[in-house]
C-alpha cells in the first residue's frame, strides 16, 4: 500500500463516529457528588460541536462500586476539542477526587460499539466474525419485518428515497433495540466466561 493510501485510510478513519468508554470506580459515600458532576459534565459535553449523545450503566451490585460511561462524537477532531477543553478538565478534576483509582478510558468505532456489556471493563471486542454473524442475525428479520409491515407504502417511493427510510429505519432498530438485546442473548458466546469476568 503506498503512502498516499496510508494517509487517505488514516484520514478516513480520523472522520469516523468515535466511541469513548469510561469506567470509574467510586469511593463508598462518595456516589451521589459522583453522578451530580457526571450530569454537569454531560450538560456541557452536549454544548461541544459533534457530541452525539452519552449513556451511563451504574454499578452492577452493591459490591462492585464501577461506573461506565459511554458517549459519542461525530469524529476525532471533535473529541480531542472536548477532551482539550477547560470545561472539562475543570470538572475532571473533581471527578478524579471521588474515584478509587484513576478512570479508565478507551476509544472504539464501527460497529464494535453494539457489543458492549456493562461490568465489562474495559471493553473487549469478540472476533470480527461473531460480531458480523450476530449482526446478521438481528439485520435479517429488521430488514424482513420492515418490509412486511411498510413494503407497500415503501414500493411507492422512488428508490433513493425508499433506501434512506429503510435504512435509517433499520439503524434505529439495531442501536436502540436489537443490538442490546442480541449482545446480552449471545454474550454467553461473544464474551467467554473467562473474558467476562476479567477486570
Amino acid at each position: 500500500m503506498s503512502v498516499r493510501e496510508n494517509t487517505t485510510n488514516a484520514i478516513d478513519q480520523s472522520r469516523d463516529p468515535l466511541t469513548v468508554v469510561v469506567s470509574r470506580r467510586v469511593r463508598k459515600g462518595d456516589e451521589r457528588a459522583f453522578e451530580t458532576l457526571s450530569s454537569q459534565m454531560t450538560e456541557r459535553a452536549a454544548n461541544f460541536p459533534g457530541y452525539l449523545g452519552a449513556t451511563m450503566f451504574r454499578p452492577s451490585s452493591p459490591d462492585d462500586p464501577e461506573y461506565r460511561i459511554v458517549f459519542k462524537f461525530r469524529d476525532r477532531e471533535t473529541l480531542t476539542a472536548w477532551e482539550e477543553s477547560e470545561e472539562r478538565a475543570e470538572l475532571l478534576e473533581q471527578i478524579e477526587s471521588l474515584l478509587v483509582q484513576p478512570s479508565e478510558r478507551e476509544v472504539t468505532s464501527g460497529i464494535v460499539t453494539w457489543f458492549t456489556l456493562p461490568g465489562q471493563n474495559p471493553v473487549k471486542p469478540p472476533p470480527k466474525w461473531k460480531m458480523t454473524i450476530v449482526s446478521w442475525l438481528a439485520l435479517y428479520p429488521a430488514v424482513t419485518l420492515v418490509f412486511v409491515l411498510f413494503g407497500d407504502i415503501l414500493a411507492q417511493i422512488p428508490l433513493l428515497a425508499r433506501t434512506f427510510l429503510v435504512t435509517a429505519l433499520v439503524m434505529i432498530l439495531m442501536s436502540y433495540i436489537l443490538m442490546p438485546r442480541m449482545t446480552r442473548w449471545f454474550s454467553f458466546w461473544l464474551f467467554p466466561k473467562t473474558k467476562r469476568n476479567s477486570r
